[in-house]
């Protein structure tokens, strides 16, 4: 399968061959073998060339936003496309920063009101013994923080919008 990646302003082809959870994928030339385990409705172990992530997949409209130990990133992905075929661009409305897995809100980095810029951090949530700071999709104001310290949240619970 062929496909075209795009990461912030970066675009990127990706070829993915194999099946049942062990990969071959190529991404700009360079080869990568990858096996993948689903560990969950939303949760996924990879070993990407001996070495294991573990992540959680939140689908979005055109792709998917990854939740890992290093941070967040949006990937958004069209099959079989040429890299000028995505959109560019900011998302229109507000964005709705929700909860990638069940947890539980460890630390509530901003405040209603508060301007942000992309990739900020605004909410760290503890899941599977690992801590995750939720970072802002995009610059803008928070205009609602729906979530405190301690609370408990389930997959897909919002947690901030930013406008």
């Amino acid at each position: 399968m062929r496909l075209t990646a795009r990461i912030g302003a970066r675009t990127t082809e990706v070829t993915v061959r194999g099946k049942d959870g062990t990969y071959t994928v190529t991404v700009d030339g360079s080869t990568l073998s990858v096996d993948l385990v689903e560990t969950g409705d939303h949760f996924a172990s990879l070993i990407v060339d001996g070495r294991s992530h573990d992540i959680g997949l939140e689908r979005r409209p055109g792709g998917y936003r990854v939740h890992g130990r290093e941070g967040t990133v949006t990937v958004g992905l069209s099959e079989g496309a040429t890299p000028g075929a995505l959109r560019s661009g900011p998302e229109e409305g507000p964005a709705r920063l929700t909860a990638p897995m069940p947890g539980r809100v460890v630390r509530v980095l901003t405040v209603e009101g508060c301007e942000v810029d992309a990739g900020e951090g605004l909410v760290v949530i503890e899941a599977m013994k690992m801590e995750n700071e939720l970072k802002a999709p995009r610059k803008g104001q928070v205009r609602e923080v729906a979530v405190q310290e301690g609370q408990a949240v389930d997959a897909g619970a919002l947690l901030v919008v930013v406008a």
